[in-house]
């Protein structure tokens, strides 16, 4: 394991690989550790029972469970689970994902999942640093150096925008 823990994406499907790959680029920005797999909650769930029963003693910290259409994922991955597990629903041809949205948002009681926007990709590894970063805080100064980054850009934005409009 590295320094940062390591965060598991899961993926339903193939398709969803090119949704995720920002994701990975923001771990690795962060410099959190991550595999990537896909296993399927329908088509194989003893694959998906025995990675999720084993992910904590690999070194997971965090998982990040991948889905379109029925999106049940992310909630069997939690069933099989204490670590944190965000939902990241993609966009389907169907209804544009709000299926897969709902599908991970309406968790029974006692099986929580966190979950972020449609395709709603860095967000999700973004959420996925900040749980991290309650163990890590070296990590956390990580972290509050990028929200300060984006702060500043927001900031000087404004303020080229105020200089072009003469106010």
């Amino acid at each position: 394991m590295n320094e940062y823990g390591k965060v598991a994406i899961v993926m339903g499907s193939r398709s969803d690989y090119d949704v995720v790959k920002p994701a990975l680029g923001v771990l690795d920005s962060f410099g959190v550790e991550w595999e990537l797999r896909i296993i399927s909650a329908h088509r194989t769930p003893l694959e998906a029972h025995e990675y999720v029963s084993k992910a904590e003693e690999n070194g997971i910290e965090v998982i990040i469970g991948v889905a379109g259409k029925a999106a049940h994922l992310a909630g069997v991955i939690a069933g099989y689970t204490t670590l944190p597990v965000i939902a990241l629903p993609i966009a389907t041809s169907l209804m544009g994902g709000l299926d897969s949205l709902l599908s991970m948002v309406q968790m029974p009681k006692g099986v929580p999942v966190a979950t972020v926007a449609v395709n709603g990709t860095d967000n999700s590894a973004l959420l996925a640093v900040q749980i991290l970063a309650v163990k890590y805080p070296a990590l956390k100064e990580k972290l509050i150096a990028y929200k300060e980054k984006m702060r500043r850009q927001v900031v000087e934005a404004d303020e080229l925008l105020c200089k072009e409009l003469g106010k």
